[in-house]
This record gives C-alpha cells, structure tokens and sequence, in this order.
C-alpha cells in the first residue's frame, strides 16, 4: 500500500470520518484492508421509490490521481436505471472528468471536483436512484421504459431488480 501518496492518505482520512458518521441510506468500506484504491459499497434503495427495500452492492475504484480525478462507481447487484449503464457503470455528472464538457451538455461546475468525498458520491448516486436523468441516459432503454412506460414495465424491472438485490 502507498501511505506516502496523497490519494491513499486522503482514502483513509475519508473512510475514518464514513465511519464515525451515521449517514443513512449507504455503508462503504475496503474491500481489501490492503488497498485503499477499491471500496465496496452498499446502496439502500430510497424510500418511497421503485428501488425502496433494495440492497445494491457496487464498487468505488479509485484512481491514483484521486481527488484530481473521479473514481468509477460500477453496480456488481444487477439494477435497471437510465442512468446506470447495463454493464453496471454509473453515469452521472460529478463522476465524469473535470473540465468542460466536449459535448456542450453539462458545465464544468457539474462535473467532478476535487472538493467531492465519498460520501458526496454515494449521496449523488441515492438521489440519481430516486430522480433519474433520462435527458441523459447511460441505458437508453431503460430511459425509454422511464419515459414511456413508468408504472409497467420500467416499474416491474426495477422491482426484480429489488427482489433479486434482497437474496445476498
């Protein structure tokens, strides 16, 4: 392990206050005590959504460039959102690159800053489970779903998805 890095050293500091904290509707830890770089992250389902009573695993893995750069967040519970892509990526402005968008849609301001923690993510993820962008889809046809059939068939395969999280 780098404990001379400033990445690693910042990783740690973070896991530390996560754990004093009680934020609810997450629990994020290392998935190996040797490397500080890859989390293992528990998202509950938000209330009152489709996702309510889930249990969605997914991975943190951070770059050695952390904070200056994002890490990637990737579901390994299976979870159909338009703003998740089906190999299990989240897509959500702040865990895009810094600087200005190459395709004019979101500003710079939205995107990742070095300011972001841990806990800022997984807060951003909750909200995009219980809110989702379908202007901007990593699932197009999921975002199809949202859009044009919410309450059948977008709501039943969210639903599965639920059930399936609960048999870890």
């Amino acid at each position: 392990m780098e404990t001379s890095s400033a990445a690693a050293l910042l990783l740690k500091k973070q896991l530390i206050e996560l754990q004093k904290s009680s934020t609810e509707g997450f629990s994020a830890g290392l998935v190996d005590d040797s490397d500080l770089f890859k989390w293992d992250v528990m998202i509950i389902g938000p209330y009152e959504t489709f996702y309510e009573g889930g249990y969605f695993r997914a991975i943190l893995q951070f770059p050695k460039e952390y904070p200056n750069r994002p890490p990637v967040m990737k579901f390994t519970s299976e979870i159909w959102h338009p703003n998740v892509e089906k190999n299990g990526v989240v897509c959500i402005s702040i865990l895009h690159e810094p600087g200005d968008d190459q395709y004019g849609y979101e500003d710079a301001g939205m995107r990742w800053l070095p300011i972001h923690t841990i806990e800022t993510i997984l807060i951003s993820v909750i909200s995009m489970l219980a809110d989702p962008n379908d202007e901007s889809p990593a699932n197009v046809e999921a975002a199809k779903q949202f859009r044009d059939d919410y309450n059948g068939e977008f709501k039943k395969r969210v639903r599965a998805c639920v059930r399936k999280s609960q048999e870890f």
